[in-house]
């Protein structure tokens, strides 16, 4: 941990903090791993000063969605439709992974988002068959640095004769037990747990009941995907709601096939949203439901989902998403009135909350992430506004969302300490771990004879 104050000086600052607003250029005072002090020309003794005029200085990005476990295997299912990779990726190249595929994947997959800006991440590990195969991917978010939400799955393999579906077998409570004992007590670190569980669409309802009940037992978020597919329990969330079992510790992924009734009860209940709306419109989920919970006062929040299909990079999915969202609302403007709208009907800063504060809440994490606040933890990305492709930046928040790429990623900041610096990831043997990830990628795609990975 950082043990001289640090300050940060003459940026322009996006807070996403509603009571502070931004500042067109101010100083961020960081102790330790927090943020003590906000506004122009702070001055403190024994301090460094790093001179960050012509820069803007964001929230870290939250990624509320990430199979990080297929960093090895990018592009390989960029073809697919959701029904060849439940085929392809689950029946079949998940099978291959070995504890070490798992660690090249996740270490490098984590070191890419807080390149790309992300410093939470929300990683659904749901390839991981055996409590060694878990240990990798924990270790591997752990030496990356990241702050992550381990989202503890299950494998979804063809069954073996004699076998019974995956959709009927609970969420295996001895493994929990043992990650709450062994890996979280006491969880003082970046990395904590939640459930990426089966839920009433792809396990049977007696199994959601289960699930959900030891999520709630231990106070871990269950997450879910819903969508793609006919669903194993059908009226699952009607009988859930009956039992007492739907509330904020519900978190689910996608949601496009949900009816407006039953969307509109699970926010009055509480449940959380994330959705990849690059992924949902390339693999045939559906459209996007981010327009669907805006009408219902819901605040979506938003991850890259497959890196086997698309980049990882939560700018381009955030521009995706207002994208989307935008061009949907124009075509139902058009379909009413044989016009457009008066005025784009998602800004910008909405947009950018879907990764900042939102993320923050989704995670019950508001009151240590999610904003440039005194008294939260110093997670912060500064963005180079001077380069050719943002100058000059008359709206910042909407530099950073519309123009801004990886490129423009000067810095970025976790919990006070400096991951990334001048443009250059702080990560050791960053070539040795990216030969690694290519061996692993290239073993798997030959086993499945599925292709080749091409190494560097």
């Amino acid at each position: 941990m950082r043990h001289t104050p640090v300050l940060l000086r003459g940026a322009t600052v996006i807070t996403m903090d509603d009571e502070l607003g931004d500042f067109s250029e101010a100083d961020i005072l960081i102790e330790g791993d927090r943020i003590v002090g906000l506004g122009p020309s702070l001055e403190h003794r024994e301090i460094e000063v790093i001179p960050l005029a012509g820069h803007i200085v964001i929230p870290g990005l939250v990624n509320a969605h990430l199979h990080t476990w297929q960093t090895g295997l990018r592009s390989i299912a960029a073809n697919w439709t959701l029904l060849e990779y439940f085929r392809w990726m689950h029946a079949g190249l998940a099978t291959c992974f070995t504890p070490d595929d798992i660690f090249c994947a996740t270490q490098v997959g984590a070191l890419n988002q807080i390149n790309c800006g992300t410093t939470t991440l929300v990683d659904w590990c749901h390839n991981n068959p055996t409590a060694a195969h878990t240990n990798a991917a924990l270790d591997a978010l752990f030496d990356s640095g990241i702050r992550a939400t381990f989202m503890h799955g299950t494998p979804k393999p063809d069954p073996k004769p004699g076998q019974p579906h995956f959709s009927e077998v609970p969420h295996p409570r001895r493994e929990v037990e043992r990650l709450l004992r062994e890996r979280f007590a006491p969880n003082d670190g970046l990395v904590n747990l939640g459930l990426a569980i089966l839920g009433p669409h792809y396990s049977t309802l007696e199994v959601a009941r289960q699930d959900i009940r030891m999520a709630m037992e231990f106070n871990l978020i269950a997450s879910m995907h819903q969508g793609g597919g006919p669903e194993k329990a059908a009226g699952g969330w009607e009988a859930l709601e009956s039992d007492g079992l739907i509330g904020p510790w519900i978190n689910i992924v996608h949601g496009n096939d949900l009816s407006d009734e039953r969307l509109a009860r699970l926010v009055q209940l509480g449940v959380s949203f994330s959705i990849a709306p690059e992924g949902e419109m390339t693999q045939g989920h559906g459209f996007p439901i981010m327009g669907r919970l805006r009408s219902l006062g819901a605040v979506p929040t938003v991850g890259s989902d497959l890196e086997s299909i698309m980049s990882g990079d939560m700018l381009s999915a955030i521009r995706v998403a207002v994208g989307m969202q935008r061009a949907l609302d124009n075509a139902a403007s058009r379909r009413a009135t044989g016009k457009i709208p008066e005025t784009s009907t998602v800004t910008t800063r909405e947009a950018l909350s879907w990764a900042t504060t939102a993320g923050a809440q989704m995670l019950g994490m508001s009151s240590q992430i999610g904003s440039i606040t005194p008294g939260k933890q110093a997670d912060l990305v500064v963005i180079d506004a001077n380069a050719i492709n943002m100058r000059p930046a008359h709206d910042p928040v909407s530099a950073v969302v519309m123009q801004a790429t990886l490129a423009n990623i000067d810095s970025v900041m976790i919990a006070g300490e400096w991951k990334k610096r001048h443009g250059r990831l702080l990560a050791t043997d960053l070539p040795a771990k990216l030969d690694r990830l290519a061996r692993s990628g290239s073993r798997i795609a030959r086993a499945m004879n599925l292709g080749t990975v091409i190494s560097p």
